[in-house]
């Protein structure tokens, strides 16, 4: 059993949280974004309330424990580790009352490089509590915008985790799957979902897209997001989205299977 220190100590070694890579000019860039609307930053989202510049910041501060002084607008930004234990044990809380239920589950992430891991752990447990793990829609083609314009990619799973690929033949790049922020993923799986018959999920479980996406269209979402993804924390907010974990979402991945660890033995899912 890892101990709630023992945790906190290594988000800090590993700078899960504390001082993070995630800079404040980063941070501040994706809060101007967000209030206008952005939706490099909304993440499907479409927020209900008038959120302003100040407003965001001022969530963040609250949610991951960021300066909340406009005056403060470079270095690395901040997440208090204690909001961060928080969070994970709210999120692990989750996870335990949807195994309880043995209701189906949907994992996604647009980190495949870093949180599959993560990911994929989470939904061992849960399958092995007798969850289904849902995998709907595997192979379609998702057209995503990015900032090389409109791309074509294929919505694959790996151990019970969705995630996009560049379409082509092998290589290292392709096998790890794309970072994408976009919510088209989960709307393609949620549409796969009803094409193939399958249940709809009781909860997604993921990180960028997949959560806001999935709270937009009312389905019970948590994840995990960094000092610059402020649109999980407004979904949180405003009741769309049920638990959002702040955390640097891009350190070895490694680094999280503590997190794991952690959530498991919380959720009573170990094995």
């Amino acid at each position: 059993m890892l101990s709630t220190g023992a945790l906190r100590a290594h988000l800090l070694a590993a700078r899960l949280a504390g001082t993070v890579a995630t800079s404040r000019e980063e941070s501040l860039r994706s809060y101007r974004l967000f209030a206008a609307r952005d939706p490099r930053v909304t993440l499907g989202l479409d927020p209900e309330w008038g959120w302003g510049e100040r407003d965001v910041m001022a969530l963040m501060a609250d949610k991951c424990g960021v300066s909340d002084d406009p005056g403060h607008v470079s270095g690395p930004d901040v997440i208090d580790p204690e909001r961060t234990l928080s969070g994970l044990d709210a999120f692990a809380d989750r996870l335990a009352e949807v195994a309880a239920r043995r209701g189906p589950v949907l994992f996604g992430t647009g980190h495949p490089h870093r949180l599959l891991g993560f990911y994929a752990d989470l939904a061992d447990a849960l399958s092995a509590a007798g969850c289904l793990v849902l995998t709907p829609a595997q192979g379609r083609c998702v057209d995503i915008t990015t900032r090389f314009g409109l791309r074509t990619y294929n919505l694959d799973y790996v151990r019970g985790v969705a995630l996009v690929r560049e379409p082509g033949p092998p290589s290292a790049r392709r096998e790890t799957g794309a970072h994408t922020h976009s919510p088209l993923p989960v709307r393609t799986a949620l549409e796969g979902v009803l094409d193939g018959g399958w249940p709809l999920p009781e909860l997604v479980v993921g990180d960028h897209g997949w959560v806001c996406g999935a709270g937009q269209l009312g389905i019970e979402a948590i994840g995990v997001a960094d000092t610059d993804d402020p649109a999980l924390f407004v979904g949180e907010a405003e009741g769309r989205v049920s638990v959002a974990v702040p955390l640097d979402d891009a350190v070895r991945s490694d680094y999280y299977r503590p997190l794991t660890r952690y959530v498991l033995n919380r959720a009573c899912l170990s094995q």
